[in-house]
């Protein structure tokens, strides 16, 4: 007769954080562990121009570099099959710790992550174009959009899908960032009976922080002078930010959906049109000013009047 699980212990809010600390220092972690994903720059006195990035010199190991970019996706798809071990782990013991309880403790873990393919409906995909209403609108006026006259797929889809750099930015990051940042955290601040306002606010925050690790990397490219330490600074603190924002919204997608899938398909999307440039998109066609303003402002209008009905999934095992 198979175990059916009605509750589950809870976990104390001190343990949580100690398993927020664990996953996202498993995930930042996995990128410094081997010598071949590892960042390395001279420490030969440099000279550039404020503001301009130096030349690469011989025996670095930049970010960019290809090497670098396979050893740390290779990197951080096994910290999130780790992170989703410890998950899976931290179930077994919640459900008894016995062989028998094995695949109830996967079950649990599917279910809490958000990885099973549930009943989400379409349109908690469709809430993030709606938002790039603007974007899209500026895409389309410059004929840029799939098949219009200046799109191609040499230009526009094999840097996505096909070369090492599209690979880390569009695919591997995202999906492992919100398995880990999003399914795995969220999961044990659940368990923690944490309010939802402290799980949509407060959880993302290790997203953001985990980005702060690129401020070393921006010092060194820029430098190593005062202006390259003012740029690291407010390039990171404008990236904690941001990436903090996005988080709140993708852990709201993932709380009212119970499914990772909308806040990974946000996260592609997100990444691949980049911050909106109002302002420039205006110069491009300056003929076609207001249309852009109207159609960026119809954008955040309909986001915010879709962003309830359009994520509300009957059911769901986070929001309730």
């Amino acid at each position: 007769m198979p175990i059916v699980l009605t509750s589950l212990p809870q976990v104390s809010a001190g343990l949580a954080h100690i398993f927020t600390t664990l996953l996202s220092s498993c995930y930042v972690g996995s990128i410094y562990a081997s010598k071949e994903a590892r960042l390395q720059f001279s420490s030969n006195n440099l000279r550039i121009q404020a503001g301009h990035i130096r030349n690469k010199e011989r025996d670095e190991r930049w970010r960019d570099d290809p090497d670098v970019i396979r050893a740390r996706l290779v990197a951080v798809s096994l910290a999130t099959l780790t992170c989703c071990m410890i998950i899976f782990c931290l179930f077994w013991y919640l459900v008894g710790g016995e062989a028998k309880f094995i695949s109830l403790a996967i079950r649990e873990t599917l279910t809490h992550l958000g990885l099973r393919f549930n009943d989400v409906s379409i349109y908690p995909y469709l809430v993030t174009p709606l938002l790039f209403l603007g974007p899209l609108y500026a895409l389309f006026l410059s004929e840029s959009l799939p098949f219009q006259r200046s799109w191609s797929f040499n230009k526009d889809v094999f840097p996505i899908f096909f070369s090492v750099k599209g690979l880390r930015n569009y695919i591997i990051a995202p999906i492992t960032e919100e398995v880990v940042f999003r399914a795995c955290i969220l999961t044990v601040y659940h368990l923690s009976h944490a309010t939802r306002n402290k799980m949509i606010f407060l959880s993302p925050l290790s997203f953001g922080a985990a980005h702060l690790h690129h401020a070393w990397d921006t010092y060194n490219r820029y430098g190593r002078s005062s202006a390259a330490l003012k740029r690291a600074v407010v390039s990171t603190l404008f990236q904690f930010t941001y990436t903090s924002i996005f988080g709140f919204y993708c852990s709201y997608l993932f709380i009212r959906t119970s499914s990772v899938f909308p806040p990974i398909v946000a996260h592609i999307f997100c990444n691949i049109m980049g911050v909106p440039q109002p302002g420039f998109e205006i110069r491009q066609s300056p003929n076609r000013k207001w249309p852009i303003v109207f159609a960026y402002l119809a954008g955040i209008v309909a986001f915010t009047f879709t962003l309830g009905p359009w994520t509300h999934m009957e059911g769901s095992l986070y929001w309730k």
